[in-house]
């Protein structure tokens, strides 16, 4: 249910009509409550996971490097920072990645080494059963999610991607948005002060779960699962207040919506893995749409 000044409001509703019997418990990691789960002079790193994907938040000094000798496939990178500043090896090939941008990363062999101080952010999905492994214990399977089918190949082949986000806003266009084969990300514009209660948003996705990472300020995640028709399987609402840095996995046919509530900037990245179909489908939306084809219906 969005309010009409949202551009969503155009999409076709996601929420599901029949719940399935079975909904996941939310995933929440608040990193700013834990050790790190890798430690080093240069490096501090903590690890989560959705049913699809693993996320790697990483504080890290200028020096610190990120090597995958074998990696299955095509992975992401988000420098946060405006000063930040990383080079990426791959394929014998180097490439500068500046704050504040988005890099997709094919596969093979990668090593990302940080030129400068700064946060950094990696998804993969859980082909990579190493970092699977790495991943605190607990994670609640999402029945209502399918496996990963990844989309094809990029139009021209296998290179990095590196896209930058200062992109200024565009009337009618939802965020800032950057699909690859397995991931989509909504790079959303940060907002000053807490969110207006009367223009709230909550939906639902029939069969993919939302990754929410939070990078600055502090938000509650309010979340309501349907009922079925097995009252011993329904579960009270949430209300989880997240601050930054933190990761909620909204399950698949959880009703939700995210309101900020810091009095300064309140800055959120949403990610989905697979794609939306639906962001790419809306005319401007998908910012690199051109790199990457949707896949045909059989």
């Amino acid at each position: 249910m969005y309010v009409a000044s949202d551009p969503r409001s155009r999409l076709n509703s996601s929420e599901t009509e029949a719940p399935a019997p079975l909904q996941s418990a939310a995933n929440c990691a608040r990193f700013y409550e834990e050790e790190s789960h890798t430690t080093s002079e240069a490096l501090k790193t903590w690890y989560t996971r959705g049913q699809n994907f693993v996320v790697a938040y990483s504080e890290a000094k200028a020096g610190a490097v990120f090597a995958r000798a074998v990696q299955p496939d095509e992975f992401m990178v988000l420098l946060p920072d405006p000063a930040s500043r990383a080079r990426l090896l791959w394929n014998g090939e180097t490439s500068i990645l500046e704050g504040h941008s988005v890099t997709f990363v094919p596969p093979g062999e990668s090593r990302i080494s940080m030129e400068r101080d700064g946060t950094i952010v990696q998804f993969f999905t859980t082909a990579s059963d190493d970092l699977v492994a790495t991943c605190p214990p607990g994670y609640d399977n999402d029945p209502n999610v399918p496996a990963l089918v990844p989309w094809p190949e990029p139009n021209g082949g296998w290179k990095p991607r590196c896209y930058s986000m200062d992109v200024p806003p565009e009337k009618g266009r939802f965020g800032r948005i950057l699909t690859s084969t397995n991931f989509m990300v909504n790079y959303i514009y940060p907002r000053t002060g807490p969110r207006d209660r009367s223009a709230m948003s909550p939906h639902s996705h029939v069969d993919f779960q939302q990754c929410s990472l939070v990078l600055e300020g502090s938000y509650i995640h309010h979340m309501r699962w349907p009922w079925g028709n097995n009252a011993d399987l329904w579960r009270d609402d949430e209300h989880a207040i997240c601050d930054a840095p933190s990761v909620m996995v909204i399950p698949a046919q959880v009703v939700h919506t995210s309101e900020a509530v810091g009095l300064a900037t309140n800055f959120m990245i949403d990610v989905f893995c697979p794609p939306r179909r639906d962001f790419l489908r809306q005319p401007g939306w998908v910012l690199n749409a051109d790199d990457y084809p949707e896949p045909q219906d059989p």
